[in-house]
């Protein structure tokens, strides 16, 4: 603003010596006639009036950027705070920027200060940082209604820095830490309660596949079984299959016999081991009494 001053004095001087002005690219110049309001130079050359025409007010159309200082605020749970910001401001209307008000940059960063204030009371502590770009918002539409007739847009406002007294400042630090370390043991305990479940499914899906083999084994062992007695029974009608059943009979009691101290430190030991024809003679019997009964 006050390098905008400086200009608008050097081309006043100029303006008035050899009647003409340059107004550069984005710039506006208001011109005033006898004192009174005559129009708004563009970005141009243009000619002016010695002592008649005075270039009154000289402004930028660009897009200014502003510091709002640091001021103490106090939040809707009564903790005060520090805060700064920056504000973004352009000339829409150079009219209204001249005549609507004094001086538009000051009454711009007084009236965002003082919204800004009013826009935390509004707000608890943990809320301030969690809505600054809500609070953001609401101070550029605050300014906006309220600056309309001065013609110059609030294009956005950025809170910089909020800094809360110490001892909160360490509370949020502490609060912060105890917040993290109970997310890192929630994690830990996810992870081994994923971790025992993924056991007891491998463990229950082991069970259920050593149940489903050892049933196969048995129905396969059984059917060997099955197909066994039948050709046995079907070879004891024909010649011979006595002395077959015999010999088979003779066979099993043997292997029987030499593997019962293998197997067990208890064995079962008949009357007459060496008497294997006995053996064989009762093992035939109790067949032949199968086949009768069918």
């Amino acid at each position: 603003m006050f390098a905008a001053k400086r200009v608008a004095r050097s081309l006043n001087r100029r303006s008035f010596i050899p009647g003409f002005i340059i107004v550069p690219h984005q710039y506006a110049v208001v011109i005033e006639r006898f004192g009174k309001f005559y129009k708004t130079l563009q970005p141009g050359f243009h000619l002016l009036i010695p002592f008649v025409d005075r270039d009154a007010y000289y402004h930028s159309l660009k897009e200014e950027v502003y510091q709002i200082s640091s001021q103490a605020a106090v939040t809707k749970d009564n903790v005060t705070i520090q805060l700064d910001g920056v504000l973004y401001l352009k000339i829409v209307d150079p009219f209204k920027a001249s005549y609507g008000v004094g001086d538009p940059i000051s009454a711009m960063t007084q009236l965002a200060q003082t919204t800004m204030r009013s826009e935390l009371g509004k707000l608890t502590l943990d809320k301030t940082f969690e809505e600054r770009e809500h609070l953001n918002n609401a101070i550029v539409d605050a300014i906006n209604d309220a600056a309309e007739d001065w013609g110059i847009v609030c294009m956005r406002y950025e809170i910089r820095d909020i800094a809360p007294p110490l001892n909160i400042r360490k509370a949020m630090e502490l609060q912060a830490e105890a917040e993290r370390q109970r997310r890192a043991d929630v994690l830990t305990s996810e992870g081994k309660k994923l971790s025992s479940i993924n056991i007891s499914e491998g463990q229950r899906q082991a069970a259920i596949l050593a149940a489903e083999g050892e049933a196969q084994a048995t129905i396969v062992k059984a059917k060997a079984i099955a197909d066994g007695v039948s050709v046995l029974a079907k070879n004891s009608k024909e010649s011979g299959g006595h002395n077959a059943i015999k010999l088979r009979l003779a066979e099993q009691y043997i292997e029987a016999f030499s593997s019962l101290a293998k197997s067990d430190n208890t064995m079962i030991i008949p009357a007459q081991p060496h008497d294997a024809s006995t053996m064989v003679d009762k093992a035939l019997g109790i067949f032949e009494d199968i086949g009768l009964k069918k």
